[in-house]
């Protein structure tokens, strides 16, 4: 009689086969079947199927194969929840290699939950599969000889290991699930899609360079000054989430649209409009952006996630060259260290302290002045312990950040009813009537933290600018914007204010700068001595006058990439 080319299920095997299969189910059920569109369901179906396939078709192992993989995705789905449950972003790509430090199992000691899923995890599902392993002998096709049998199991691999790289492979069959893009993958909750696809989706595609280019122009002059060590002025700077200057939309001409905190003063030294990288979200690339001199951008798609990918790479940033300065550094950050990575990127830019919003009583519903109180405090506590110090604090406020829904009739007045009735539709009254009215706010605490800084003769630098623009649900693109010529995206446009109370050695304001600019102005007008790479950087802000990737002469821009990541080496290995 033939034998059987399935296992023999054994009254001692039928149960781990029994659970195998419930396992597996359960896998399909929770994972797969519950991700966010049909493609997706079918990418994860197709991709598990293989996974578990190939296993069977080499090991010839039924149970252990379903077994196996379905604690690889169960795995993943859980580690997922769990990181989203505590850090606000799935499990990606990225994650297993910046996450992997002993401040991560710190914050795991902390959670027992995740200290038990940990355990499961990464000891107990290992442990449980060697014991499978033994238990489920390899029977599959034992009825068939050992050449075909060979034939059928080299087959079955081979069309499941065919399976599987062409579902992991970004431009095959489920090319539309891989071009969803990072930013959806971080707010979704296709678990095990977002992971997958952020494999491709977070590689670094660094500039092309243009061979030689560097040496059509010079870029280490040396004319950067090295300024009186015994004049070294404190800097703060912050960055204003989702603020930008409502006097540049067409339509908000009334006097609430004209706000202080864009107008020049006595003590100003550089304003104007400010291009950014990124529009209605992405606060980390600016971020990255500011405190490295470099567009996110340039770097592909996988330049959104900057702080997981970039931040350990980066050769140079302000921080950095301040404390060759002589500089402390010190970042003031309004919400959870573990949020995009901040804490450990934060630490990759060079910073000395990193203070978690969380421990002062900070988060997403806090307000400028809620800041305001803690940079007093935190400020105070550095200037007594560095008296002898020169400071660079960095500080991001968070009121700003959408939605902007709160009902008029709870705003004060004026906001309390639609400041356009006759222009706008109600949505965008709504919104822009929250964002002035939040802006009303932000100038009142700017007003605050400028009186504090400029109140004694201690030589001072305030910079504060905008990140993004705010997205009102993306309807604030139907709003026609006033910007200058040349300016390609009005919708990648903020502002920027640098202040301070002591004159320049020479006028270095530009109506319209790119915020990658930030850093080598900064360290311009407080006349410090700037390293090899933000002297390349003021080089090239001054003569593409302010502009980046809109430079007049892109010539230029080929021979300063070349120079800065082909010569110097800005971006590590």
């Amino acid at each position: 009689m033939a034998m059987p080319l399935l296992p023999v299920i054994d009254r001692r095997s039928w149960l781990l086969h029994l659970l195998a299969i419930i396992a597996y189910g359960a896998m399909v059920l929770y994972g797969p079947l519950a991700e966010g569109t049909p493609e997706e369901r079918t990418y994860t179906l197709v991709l598990s199927g293989s996974v578990a396939l190939l296993a069977a078709f080499t090991t010839r192992r039924f149970a252990f194969s379903l077994i196996a993989s379905a604690g690889l995705f169960i795995l993943i789905l859980t580690s997922s929840v769990l990181k989203v449950t505590y850090l606000t972003t799935p499990l990606l790509a990225p994650d297993l290699v910046y996450f992997a430090n002993l401040e991560t199992l710190e914050v795991f000691a902390r959670y027992p939950l995740i200290l038990i899923a940990s355990f499961a995890g990464l000891v107990a599902l290992p442990l449980s599969l060697g014991g499978i392993w033994r238990i489920d002998r390899p029977r599959l096709f034992s009825g068939l000889r050992r050449w075909p049998r060979i034939v059928v199991l080299s087959l079955g691999a081979g069309l499941s290991a065919v399976a599987l790289f062409a579902t992991l492979n970004p431009r095959g069959p489920f090319m539309h699930v891989y071009g969803k893009g990072m930013w959806a993958a971080m707010n979704d909750k296709s678990y095990l899609t977002d992971f997958f696809i952020s494999f491709y989706a977070t590689q670094i595609e660094p500039p092309k360079l243009v061979k030689d280019a560097a040496s059509r122009q010079v870029w280490n002059e040396q004319v950067a000054s090295v300024g009186d060590p015994r004049q070294r002025p404190d800097i703060v700077a912050v960055l204003q989430e989702s603020t930008f200057d409502p006097s540049m939309l067409v339509e908000c001409r009334l006097p609430v649209c004209k706000r202080r905190l864009f107008q020049v003063d006595k003590r100003t030294r550089a304003h104007g409009l400010l291009q950014v990288h990124t529009w209605g979200g992405g606060t980390w690339t600016s971020e990255f952006a500011f405190l490295t001199s470099m567009a996110h951008v340039l770097f592909g798609n996988a330049g959104l996630y900057a702080p997981f990918n970039l931040a350990p790479r980066v050769a140079y940033s302000l921080p950095r060259a301040l404390k060759e300065n002589g500089y402390r550094t010190i970042a003031i950050y309004p919400m959870s260290g573990s949020f995009i990575n901040a804490r450990n990127a934060y630490n990759f830019y060079g910073f000395d302290t990193f203070y978690d919003g969380t421990t002062y009583g900070l988060g997403w519903d806090s307000n400028d002045f809620d800041l305001l109180k803690v940079f007093n405090r935190i400020y105070e506590d550095e200037k007594r312990a560095h008296s002898t110090q020169p400071l660079f604090i960095f500080m991001l406020t968070l009121h700003q950040h959408g939605p902007h829904m709160t009902p008029l009739r709870d705003l004060p007045s004026p906001y309390n009813k639609p400041l356009f009735p006759k222009r706008l539709n109600p949505w965008l009254n709504l919104n822009l009537g929250n964002y002035l009215e939040r802006l009303e706010q932000s100038e009142q605490a700017m007003a605050q933290l400028e009186q504090k800084l400029f109140a004694s003769d201690r030589r001072t630098v305030l910079m504060h600018f905008g990140d993004h623009q705010p997205s009102f649900d993306g309807a604030i693109n139907a709003l026609e914007k006033k910007v200058p010529k040349g300016v390609k995206d009005p919708t990648k446009v903020t502002y920027y204010m640098l202040k301070s109370n002591f004159p320049l050695r020479r006028k270095i304001d530009f109506p319209v700068l790119d915020i990658i600019y930030l850093g080598s102005l900064l360290l311009d007008v407080a006349d410090l001595r700037k390293d090899d790479f933000y002297e390349a950087s003021a080089l090239l802000r001054d003569r593409c006058e302010g502009r980046y990737f809109d430079c007049k002469e892109p010539a230029l821009l080929e021979s300063y990439h070349d120079y800065v990541f082909g010569t110097i080496g800005a971006l590590r290995e």
